[in-house]
């Protein structure tokens, strides 16, 4: 589609939404307006995901984030820029409850922005940083048909000739790193070649091939150039990946949102486990057609026996797509059946594989949205598929873990009703602003905890028949919830040791090896990320507790899924006030 016509489009929309606010808000949803399209202006790459591709006389779609220490200070002063401008906006008391609700979640974005600008510096350490901005920013233009094909690879073309641009402001930055993130940015660059050299270089249109290849080489040579450089140099520059319970705390409230703080997360995550198992054990039990302990010293004997016995129902390397495909209309079919909440009118959904650059963090799959400012466009479920090279034991260790039972439960995480639907009720949210805000800037345990609660939903109200294997199996997965949140913590904040995690996944929540060194190195490249999977199942819970609870007997469960997912994904605090007018 041209793109003209849908910017002025938006922008009227935006006029019309501040003229309509009341002359006491205007000043804040100008500001607001201001900081969204500047933060995407800041970052192209951004903001073609979020479908913004024209800010001020300037193709976004052609260039590439700019890492030069000039480009970071001005970031960093606009920041702090913004936090003040809009703390003199809102100090007057007069932004109604929705505003004050987009304001704190402006807020928090700015801080947690400057915590990794001057405390955290990933962009002085991590390398997979630069890599994944590579992939993301050639990938998206080719799978999001936001324009001709002709066009988007123009766009492609303008972007390979910055690559050694950027490349040279990696090596420029970059003093040290984790050897874990050296080596995964070294996994994922090779998927940069491959996907620059081979999957783009094969779809480029005719005419435009001289064009592209003469941006290839020069990009290839910088990427080359660039894993030489993690191999040579930043390989012998270690640093320690952990983020310390001081700047952890901070990242976690800035990034959450929750009420809770980080141990009683822990002491949280931790009861639940210990009571989950003693719910697994019962239902083992009852599978196994074992009333008592067998008596061979290992409590948990049951369940791991069951366990394993559902686990040697799975599919093949070559069928795990098609089984995947089948299980998400099964579960729509079932959605509507129970009229659990009204779903999508249309059907933009694709199952996809992961893409090669993203595969250190997303082992397994994901979830990509349709871009907020052209929610038309297409969302895709991420399949990670099993590599052709691997040897037999760890095949079947990845197939054993998303069994028959597990596989489902993906599906219905990441697709029907998780976040799939729960995006695309995101992607309606008025007026225009809001809904850019709250999709651009999402609260994690929001969107996190409300694909782990509409999977217990789906169980609760008899998908499958009310298995108990499915059940069993889910019950194993929210051991795997409540370990992402213990391990999360402790690793960063406590100094918990490989050894003790591993044992943790696999002896206390019963993880195949594949899936617990997978989730290790997660934890390893990642923080305050893990734990949104319990804080918003939790909160998703005392959500609907708390809503219940005032309205009594005139509770809906279908209207309360909806107006939750209406307002789009803010913190479930903040989520309570708007529903219930009163705290969680």
């Amino acid at each position: 589609m041209a793109m003209a016509p849908f910017l002025l489009a938006l922008a009227g929309l935006l006029l019309l939404s501040c003229s309509a606010a009341r002359r006491s808000s205007a000043p804040f949803e100008q500001l607001a307006q201001e900081f969204v399209y500047e933060s995407l202006a800041n970052s192209p790459v951004a903001a073609t995901q979020a479908g913004y591709h024209q800010h001020a006389g300037r193709r976004l779609d052609a260039e590439l984030d700019d890492f030069s220490p000039a480009a970071i200070e001005r970031q960093r002063r606009w920041l702090r820029d913004m936090r003040l401008r809009l703390a003199r906006v809102a100090a007057g008391g007069r932004l109604d409850p929705e505003q004050r609700v987009d304001y704190d979640i402006l807020q928090d974005q700015i801080a947690l922005a400057l915590l990794e600008w001057d405390e955290i510096q990933g962009w002085r350490h991590n390398p997979t940083l630069y890599v994944e901005l590579v992939g993301s920013a050639l990938y998206v233009p080719f799978v999001l048909e936001y324009a001709d094909k002709e066009v988007r690879y123009s766009h492609i073309i303008q972007r390979l000739q910055a690559i050694p641009r950027l490349a040279a402001q990696a090596r420029s930055n970059l003093i040290s790193a984790p050897e874990l993130w050296t080596h995964v940015a070294m996994e994922e660059n090779q998927g940069n070649l491959s996907l620059i050299d081979t999957l783009l270089r094969q779809a480029c249109p005719s005419p435009q091939r001289p064009a592209f290849d003469a941006a290839a080489g020069p990009a290839l040579r910088a990427l080359q150039d660039l894993n030489q450089f993690f191999k040579d140099t930043l390989s012998r520059r270690p640093a320690d990946w952990r983020l310390g319970p001081q700047r952890y705390a901070q990242k976690f409230r800035f990034a959450s949102a929750t009420d809770q703080s980080p141990p009683q997360i822990l002491a949280a995550a931790e009861a639940e486990m210990e009571r989950t198992r003693r719910e697994m054990d019962r239902l083992a039990r009852r599978l196994l057609g074992q009333p008592s302990d067998s008596g061979n010293g290992d409590p948990h004997a049951a369940i791991r026996q069951a366990l394993d016995q559902i686990a040697r129902r799975h599919a093949t390397p070559q069928t795990y797509f098609q089984a995947a495909q089948s299980d998400l209309e099964e579960a729509r079919a079932f959605v509507r059946q129970k009229d659990l909440l009204t779903l999508p009118s249309h059907d933009n959904l694709k199952v996809i594989e992961t893409p090669e650059f993203m595969r250190g963090i997303y082992s397994v799959g994901g979830f990509s949205s349709a871009p907020p400012l052209e929610p038309h466009l297409g969302a895709f479920y991420w399949l990670t598929p099993i590599p052709a090279d691997w040897p037999a034991e760890r095949v079947e260790s990845k197939l054993r873990e998303y069994n028959f039972y597990a596989l489902k439960l993906l599906t219905i995480h990441e697709a029907m009703p998780g976040h799939y639907v729960q995006l695309e009720y995101a992607n309606q949210v008025q007026p225009p602003l809001r809904r850019i805000i709250r999709s651009l800037f999402g609260n994690g345990p929001y969107i996190e905890g409300w694909a782990v609660y509409a999977t217990e939903l789906m169980l609760d109200q008899g998908y499958l028949n009310h298995s108990p294997e499915l059940r069993l199996t889910f019950l194993k997965q929210q051991l795997r919830v409540f370990a992402n949140a213990i391990l999360d913590v402790r690793l960063h904040t406590l100094g918990m040791t490989d050894e003790q995690a591993l044992r943790l996944m696999m002896q206390d929540a019963f993880q195949e090896r594949e899936e617990a060194e997978g989730k290790l190195r997660r934890a390893k490249l990642s923080s305050a990320q893990l734990p949104t999977y319990f804080v918003g199942w939790r909160d998703w819970h005392r959500l609907r507790a708390r809503v219940q609870e005032i309205e009594g007997s005139n509770f809906n469960l279908k209207q309360f899924h909806e107006r939750a997912l209406r307002a789009g994904a803010v913190p479930l605090p903040a989520l309570c006030r708007l529903l219930t007018g009163q705290p969680l």
